[in-house]
């Protein structure tokens, strides 16, 4: 038996090995000492080593096994929520948060993370009031100023994003990335306070990578502003540097992907399941290619719901097709027609729990592009639309905007011709297989020939004409993207060429593009 000091000193070896990534090692150090005694502090470093290396099927096993010897421990209920909305199992987060605030209601990490999980659901105001009522308990906590600073500055209203921004920076003056936003809702002139503040914290030698890479985008914001794209472009390479560097992003990793998906699909044979009730549009191409948009003016329509961005189609696709390392053949997969209804249900259910009505439903996920041939046979009358954009202005677009997702390519110019090079091969592809089902949407031909392009995309979707769609920047609903701003503007056409003021910086991408 173990007493109380030398559990200390494992607890805090373990502690630091959870707090340095070597997550391997924590498990294997836990597992052996949970054998020995089972403490309620191990369940809880077991479960963050499996959510940090999203394992988080793992994570729920390991939170119910702790409940079975504490059933009333908080922080085992918070974890167990929090894997159950990682696995996009929103029904059982939500039970197990609530739970959780029955036996502790200030209990501020439910607070928060339940105000995450109705923002995740578009529920904006509940996530609203969970995040104030966190604060009511406690005003200075970072994580919360923060998230009501993304959720007002995604609903179009700015001045409370700002306000928020600069309580999360009077919290922790370093948490450069509240800097960032910031400055994508700010004008900037040469003499802008928060732009000399930048300026300061960037020359800060203590600061680490992480905060510096999200001083160096928004400062290439500022220099964008005030037209100065010697330095902007300097910031923006610099940002993009440092990311590639944490992510540790191998193009040859998405290149064997891609690879993989068209040996799938060499040899298909035309494979159909029963029709799926509700009509699903994507939207999708590369980043940057006017999805946001297209999604915009779409959801402006009055019989049609608006997703977003969703994390459910590679969720699904990964689960039920492309984990099995033994999948050579569509058409050859064990149980392919069982996967497929499966497929189309889960994600069926999914749609519901953002919007339960029978509205068309868009999701506009731009990576999809990827998944065409699972997604045609998943839902049989399914309506795609392919964003297009000119090749360079995408690609530099993607370069200067910072995002937070797994867009890893983006973060280096030869890596972009690289991705974006794939991106052209399998849209070939799929249009060899499945031309019928995907409409090309040119970006330029929208901005400059709006209503006509516009009444097309409505006569594809077959959806009965909406004005609303012509009024698409009048639509409040929430833009999680980095387009938040853009696309609540009516078209403008400032966007076209917009990367001609950096072409002497871009030769690595134009010279890497299959042009």
């Amino acid at each position: 038996m173990l007493s109380n000091i030398e559990l200390k000193k494992k607890v805090d070896k373990i502690t630091n090995k959870l707090k340095a990534g070597l997550f391997d090692e924590v498990i294997l150090d836990t597992k052996a000492l949970l054998k020995k005694v089972k403490h309620p502090i191990l369940f809880n470093i077991l479960s963050l080593a499996f959510q940090s290396k999203g394992e988080f099927d793992n994570s729920v096993k390991i939170m119910n096994d702790a409940l079975e010897y504490s059933p009333r421990n908080v922080f085992h209920i918070n974890n167990l929520a929090i894997s159950y909305h990682k696995l996009e199992k929103f029904e059982e987060a939500e039970e197990y948060f609530l739970k959780g605030l029955e036996l502790d209601p200030k209990y501020i990490n439910i607070l928060n993370n339940l105000g995450n999980l109705k923002k995740d659901l578009n529920l904006l105001d509940e996530a609203i009031n969970y995040y104030k009522k966190s604060l009511t308990i406690k005003n200075n906590i970072l994580e919360t100023h923060f998230n009501l600073a993304s959720i007002y500055q995604s609903s179009g209203k700015f001045e409370k994003s700002r306000e928020h921004l600069k309580k999360t920076l009077e919290i922790n003056p370093n948490f450069a990335e509240a800097d960032r936003v910031l400055s994508l809702i700010t004008k900037y002139d040469k003499n802008n306070e928060h732009f000399k503040i930048m300026l300061k914290k960037v020359s800060d030698s203590k600061l680490n990578n992480i905060n510096l890479h999200h001083l160096h985008f928004g400062l290439g914001k500022c220099y964008e502003d005030i037209k100065d794209y010697e330095n902007a472009f300097f910031h923006f390479n610099k940002g993009n540097a440092i990311k590639k560097e944490i992510t540790n992003y191998n193009i040859q990793e998405d290149t064997s992907k891609f690879e993989k998906i068209k040996n799938i699909f060499k040899n298909y044979k035309n494979f159909k399941i029963k029709e799926n009730k509700r009509k699903i549009i994507f939207i999708l191409g590369m980043p940057r290619s006017g999805t946001s948009l297209t999604e915009q003016i779409l959801s402006s329509h009055n019989s049609v719901f608006g997703g977003g961005e969703l994390p459910f189609i590679p969720s699904i696709i990964n689960k039920k097709f492309l984990k099995d390392k033994n999948v050579k053949n569509f058409n050859e997969i064990n149980d392919l027609e069982k996967k497929l209804g499966e497929s189309q249900d889960e994600y069926l259910a999914y749609a519901s729990s953002l919007d339960a009505s029978e509205k068309s439903f868009t999701d506009k996920t731009p990576l999809n592009f990827r998944y065409i041939g699972f997604l045609i046979n998943i839902f049989p009358n399914i309506k795609i639309i392919n964003c297009k954009r000119n090749p360079i202005d995408t690609c530099w677009s993607n370069f200067k905007n910072y995002f937070a997702g797994q867009i890893n390519f983006s973060n280096n110019l030869e890596d972009l011709a690289e991705y974006y090079n794939q991106y052209e091969n399998i849209m070939k592809f799929w249009k060899k297989y499945f031309s019928n089902n995907i409409y090309d949407l040119n970006y330029e031909n929208l901005v400059n020939n709006s209503e006509t392009e516009i009444k097309n995309l409505i006569k594809f979707c077959e959806l009965n004409w909406d004005p609303n769609c012509l009024k698409h920047y009048e639509n409040k609903r929430m833009i999680k993207t980095v387009s938040f701003n853009q696309a609540r503007k009516p078209i403008y056409k400032s966007a076209i060429k917009s990367s001609n003021v950096y072409e002497k910086y871009l030769d690595k991408l134009v010279k890497n593009l299959n042009l």
